[in-house]
């Protein structure tokens, strides 16, 4: 089979859409009004886009759109409204983050592809496979992942692999950083990110530096071991960068994959593929700031892939190359003419399969000189700024001929278009009508079994058995998340009867305690392989698992897991669809979003679910090392201070078993003063996330909460730095 793969190109505006095909592009992706993940961007209107739609179908290209933010409650019901114009228009594709988009999208436009973005986090075959039971036909990875897991993850689920070639890369895992979101509103997963990680920061207390700021990616030379690896398409990022880098970058990856391409289909030695410098200089020309690196594809991290220093500003030497502006990219068709005396004019026009007749006025007789053919040719191919280029056109006359030039153009203009509304038909869709008394009978069946399990027993053989065990759920209503055998130990003498811990924490069972694992924050090979291992000890020795991604889900299912599973924040619930999807499931128990407000959690309801009312919370994940960049990593684990330009300090933990870094704000959540409206939204627990407290200070927290939601005291705020969290002001 002959390999080929796709260039796939940033389109921020209507200009770098236009030189994103004059470069070479098979495809673009962009933004439209509302749902995609650089709101920053010049994102098209609805009237721009469905015309980029057309304009790319022309020239036998593809267009996809993102909707790859998490959408609220009230955004979904503008979902429908918001993608049928561009459905029925024929987009090729959406990139989507929110499970439950991707539920609904897949329910009301069937025939449209969905892509699961970079946002979703899937490091692994386990993750794909999971989001293939959606009909997702392709993944864009996690960008942190190497060739060889993008490789396997291929060859096991058969879907489409779109991975990042070139531009700007995340310090952190995308989808699961809160940085900027928690210290400035800024959401990353609402397509609003600040880049805080992009400023200095002291490392335990030493000299600032961009500690956390990647150099940009560059694949040139390392681009046909990725087409090795099976990947379909070559996703370049720059979707706010200006037409010029566009236009520059695509042409670049559309030389050389086509070179090695060629290579590969006249079976050359591979060692022919070559990338000359003068290219590669124009090419790291084109943004040069913090400079370029390969990527995760062959290392999992390392200083040399950060950019230490201040970025220096573009320097232009006055010269500005609008080479894109230039090029004039049309179709080349065949047409045939004929003129015969007393007949109206015939025009047919071929392209690729389709071929179009059309007539003109009626030709008359020549009172004088009549129309020379060459003449008649000549003007025929005047298609000036059309997307089209007559190649062969056969001019046939019957008789002295004679029509008015702008008769001609008039029967031009109007094959043409014909021609292009031909087109447009391959690719447009009807709206689709769903039989909605299967649907209705659907969430019906969900709803009972959700009202079951909320009903209280209607026939009690012993009163006190059931208040004993109302008093149990009670007690139960206060969860905490430890992460030390000291934490435990003040938690359980606090009076806490459901605990996660992680698997560090050692533990003997008491009676009238849960113990939930929780399982790590990134499931990459490396983890699975050890969670294999201990996978009986995990069955036997806790009553549950607590999981933060699609990963550990689908190991449990296909381990058969029978105990209880729960979710964690980072498994985002947004909106009901999205509730609908993860509880659906196997699922007893989700946790709430930490980026919804009150009120938005108020409508989204909380039943099924856990909401986090204390603790520092974690805002970054990440494959990178902190300690690693700033000396050496010796692979034990341990904590490191962050501390920005405005002395607040951040936590960072280095997860060394599992290799990823977690970076925590730099003041906890603290909402035990807010209890009553806590309350009122009716969440079946309240969780208590514990890092670096000490025993007495877990203890501290834990009776100011139990004076708060069990005994209905009034507290104070802490003496020291809190916040608020997204409680109150949410995410826009």
């Amino acid at each position: 089979m002959e390999k080929n793969v796709e260039i796939l190109a940033p389109a921020g505006s209507m200009e770098s859409l236009h030189a994103a095909i004059a470069g070479g592009a098979d495809a673009v992706y962009l933004g439209g009004t509302k749902f995609g993940a650089r709101a920053y961007a010049k994102n098209l209107s609805e009237e721009d886009l469905i015309e980029a739609i057309e304009y790319v179908h022309i020239h036998g290209r593809k267009i996809y759109m993102t909707v790859n933010t998490l959408l609220k409650d009230r955004e979904m019901d503008e979902l429908y409204d918001y993608l049928l114009p561009y459905y029925k228009a024929g987009l090729d594709g959406v990139i989507v983050q929110d499970i439950g988009a991707i539920s609904y999208i897949r329910e009301h436009f069937p025939e449209m592809p969905v892509h699961a973005s970079t946002q979703m986090t899937i490091t692994n075959t386990l993750g794909a496979e999971y989001l293939k039971r959606y009909g997702i036909t392709r993944v864009v990875p996690a960008r942190e992942l190497s060739l060889e897991e993008i490789e396997e993850m291929k060859k096991i689920t058969g879907l489409e692999m779109e991975c990042f070639v070139h531009g700007a890369l995340c310090y952190c895992y995308s989808g699961q950083c809160l940085l900027s979101s928690m210290i400035g509103g800024r959401s990353g997963n609402r397509g609003q990110c600040a880049q805080p990680c992009r400023l200095p920061y002291q490392v335990n207390e030493k000299k600032a530096v961009d500690i956390m700021s990647l150099k940009d990616l560059c694949t040139i030379d390392i681009l046909p071991e990725l087409i090795d690896a099976g990947i379909d398409s070559f996703k370049i990022e720059g979707r706010m960068k200006q037409p010029e880098y566009v236009y520059t970058v695509v042409r670049m990856y559309r030389k050389y994959a086509d070179l090695y391409l060629d290579i590969i289909k006249n079976g050359k030695k591979k060692s022919a593929y070559h990338v000359s410098e003068a290219d590669k200089k124009e090419l790291m020309a084109t943004y040069q700031r913090r400079g370029y690196c390969e990527g995760y594809y062959h290392q999992h991290n390392g200083k040399n892939m950060v950019s230490l220093k201040r970025p220096q500003a573009d320097k232009k030497d006055g010269k500005e190359e609008n080479t894109w502006q230039d090029i004039k990219v049309q179709e080349k068709i065949n047409g045939k003419l004929i003129l015969s005396v007393g007949e109206c004019a015939k025009l047919t026009i071929a392209f690729q399969n389709i071929t179009v007749e059309c007539t003109g006025q009626k030709v008359q007789a020549a009172k004088n000189q009549p129309l020379d053919p060459v003449r008649i040719e000549k003007q025929m191919r005047k298609t000036g700024n059309t997307e089209f280029t007559f190649d062969h056109l056969d001019i046939q006359t019957r008789g002295n001929v004679f029509m008015p030039m702008q008769a001609l153009n008039e029967l031009r203009r109007y094959g043409l278009e014909k021609l292009e509304e031909k087109i447009q038909e391959q690719y447009r869709r009807d709206e689709y009508k769903k039989d909605n008394t299967e649907e209705c009978s659907t969430v019906c069946q969900k709803s009972e079994v959700y009202e079951i399990k909320d009903l209280e027993p209607e026939f009690r053989d012993n009163d006190s058995d059931f208040e004993n065990q109302q008093a149990q759920q009670k007690a139960a209503f206060i969860t905490a998340y430890v992460q030390t055998s000291a934490q435990l130990e003040a938690a359980i003498a606090s009076g806490i009867r459901c605990i996660y811990l992680e698997e560090q924490v050692a533990f003997e069972r008491r009676e009238g305690i849960q113990y939930f694992l929780v399982m790590p924050y990134i499931f990459r090979e490396k983890t699975i392989k050890r969670y294999e291992k201990i996978y009986e000890q995990i069955e036997e020795k806790y009553d549950g698992v607590l999981i933060r991604n699609w990963e550990s889900y689908e190991w449990l299912e296909r381990h058969q897991y029978q105990k209880e599973i729960r979710s964690d924040y980072n498994v985002y619930i947004f909106n009901r669809r999205a509730k609908e999807e993860v509880l659906g499931r196997k699922i007893q128990m989700a946790t709430a979003s930490v980026e919804l407000n009150s009120r938005e959690l108020e409508r989204l309801g909380l039943d099924r679910q856990t909401l986090i009312v204390y603790g520092y919370q974690p805002v970054m994940i990440s494959a990178g090392c902190i300690q690693k960049t700033a000396e050496k990593c010796d692979g034990k684990g341990s904590i490191i201070t962050l501390t920005d330009r405005y002395q607040k300090k951040f936590t960072v933990k280095r997860n060394c078993r599992d290799c990823y870094n977690v970076m925590y704000n730099t003041a906890p959540l603290f909402l035990a003063d807010r209890a009553s409206e806590i309350e009122d939204l009716h969440p079946e627990q309240i969780r208590l996330d514990f890092t670096e407290e000490s025993a007495s200070q877990v203890k501290e927290i834990i009776t100011i909460y139990n004076q708060a939601f069990i005994k209905h005291q009034d507290v104070e705020p802490l003496n020291s730095d809190y916040t608020r969290g997204h409680f109150k002001r949410g995410v826009k």
